[in-house]
């Protein structure tokens, strides 16, 4: 009998982004899917996601998209000690 092997876990979850757009506002905590991170294009497919997102939002809205000046992975909220 052949040995079952273990398939590669499967990544699941969000990564959350920070946002700054060239207007100078701020979006945080933007959720993108684990699975289209990492490989060559590093958070290249968060951009584009996030980008389609903000153009769908504002063709609803009538409002024309603001172009995207910086994303960064936002910082992992420190556990509270004490409560």
């Amino acid at each position: 009998m052949t040995k079952r092997t273990k398939s590669a876990p499967k990544l699941q979850g969000f990564v959350l982004f920070d946002v700054v757009y060239e207007d100078g506002s701020r979006a945080s905590n933007r959720r993108v899917p684990v699975e289209i991170l990492g490989g060559l294009d590093g958070d290249a497919p968060a951009r584009d996601l996030i980008t389609a997102q903000d153009s769908e939002v504002a063709q609803k809205s009538g409002r024309p998209a603001r172009e995207i000046a910086s994303l960064t992975r936002s910082p992992l909220p420190t556990p509270k000690v004490g409560v």
